[in-house]
């Protein structure tokens, strides 16, 4: 198992440094399009989440992200240093009361785009499993 770690501080403008870490992935993986594309969007978003409400955008605060390839599947690892949230008790985006809020899809888009989506120690902790063509 090979595990490969980025960490950041809280700053919006640190997905640039995500991107490229995924990118890089992609090469030494030689990860498929589809699957890039699903990463891609769906780190990202953890990442933003991680920054925005893990950390409340405080630079003092650090996202780490760890990468792990395990035979036929890749795991993002994103883990912030907030408190936590209620993952168990999300509004649905797509109920009519929601469709008009500019925020609130970030979860749903990454239980779309992964194939396995796991909370960890309070919500802390995301983890995003892919399944890689075998």
């Amino acid at each position: 198992m090979k595990n490969i770690r980025i960490e950041v501080p809280a700053l919006t403008e640190n997905i640039r440094m995500i991107e490229s870490f995924i990118d890089n992935a992609r090469e030494q993986f030689l990860l498929d399009d589809d699957i890039y594309g699903n990463i891609m969007i769906a780190v990202t978003e953890a990442v933003n989440n991680a920054i925005k409400h893990g950390s409340n955008n405080d630079t003092s605060k650090n996202v780490l992200l760890t990468l792990s390839m395990e035979e036929t599947t890749i795991k993002f690892r994103v883990e912030d240093q907030g408190n936590g949230f209620n993952y168990e008790n999300l509004p649905d985006p797509t109920s009519p009361e929601n469709l008009e809020k500019p925020g609130g899809r970030g979860i749903f888009l990454m239980k779309h785009l992964s194939d396995e989506v796991d909370f960890k120690e309070g919500g802390r902790v995301v983890e995003l499993s892919f399944y890689m063509n075998a």
